[in-house]
């Protein structure tokens, strides 16, 4: 397994698996990898001949006051696993000087209009902006022929879906199930904030959207109920304090005001955000996946 941190040489590399006709999947991270990641790159060494993960804690899509210089860095252990899962390159990307991701006085900015601004682009409102661009600047040195995310981030694998097909990149971008701890708490780097209590109610918020789906499932179809549903469970867990919680097309992001029904194209989601103290998750599940 090779481990690269300047872009030159990531390019470089990518062209060569390139020119020997061999399949490219690649892994965008952060790192802190837990098993949603690892996921990915199982199923990315399924359906391709290379795997490249990405290490990379994107500055540009933290807003002032977030937990940038905070978040979890855990690379040994990182590089461990994903030698472990047979990776061929592991890019650490450098933030500045020679070879770094982003280039001295860059200013070229990507946005994705308006699945970009609901559910999380009302209170991070920089924050798909740095996510496209990284992303964009990703597909561009690699040029990979997949691209593996999970729907655990909703909002972030539908804007990244629909960025590559805006701007006809090539490139098929495969979006898997989230993966969740036994308890239903579904699988975050940022668990790892928090402290004995709240984890133990973290897992209030996944309860709560699954009660609204059973509600669904069971036959109940008004918006307004299934999301009574879910507020009606989450105020059983006192630290959970909801940032939001709406029900959307989940292919649009357009808020969902009628009666839920096995209509539109790509069905509904339940997507919400809760705090645990300074801790903020996220999480979401489909009301009629198709």
């Amino acid at each position: 397994m090779k481990v690269l941190e300047r872009v030159e040489d990531a390019i470089e590399y990518a062209e060569s698996m390139r020119r020997a006709n061999l399949s490219i999947g690649l892994v965008p991270t952060m790192g802190a990898l837990h098993r949603g990641h690892l996921s990915l790159v199982e199923q990315a060494r399924r359906e391709c001949d290379r795997v490249i993960v990405t290490i990379f804690v994107n500055p540009t899509q933290f807003g002032p006051g977030e937990d940038l210089s905070k978040y979890p860095k855990t690379l040994e252990a990182d590089l461990e696993a994903c030698r472990e899962l047979g990776v061929d390159l592991v890019f650490c990307g450098r933030t500045e000087g020679e070879g770094a991701v982003y280039s001295e006085g860059f200013q070229t900015w990507v946005e994705v209009e308006k699945i970009s601004k609901p559910l999380c682009g009302v209170y991070r409102p920089i924050h798909f902006r740095g996510v496209a661009t990284v992303v964009t600047l990703l597909f561009e040195i690699f040029k990979p022929h997949r691209a593996y995310f999970g729907l655990k981030d909703f909002q972030q694998a539908r804007l990244l879906e629909r960025m590559a097909l805006d701007l006809r990149m090539g490139i098929q971008v495969c979006l898997l199930p989230t993966v969740r701890e036994d308890d239903g708490l579904a699988m975050s780097s940022r668990n790892r904030y928090l402290n004995p209590e709240e984890r133990a109610e973290a897992v209030g918020l996944s309860r709560a959207l699954h009660k609204a789906r059973d509600a669904f499932e069971g036959g109940e179809t008004s918006p307004e109920v299934l999301l009574n549903s879910f507020h009606e469970e989450v105020s059983k867990y006192p630290l959970l304090k909801v940032q939001y919680a709406e029900i959307r097309d989940a292919w649009t992001l357009e808020e969902v005001t009628e009666p839920v029904i096995h209509s539109l194209e790509q069905g509904v989601v339940l997507a919400a955000s809760a705090f645990l103290g300074v801790t903020r998750l996220i999480d979401n599940v489909w009301l009629d996946p198709r």
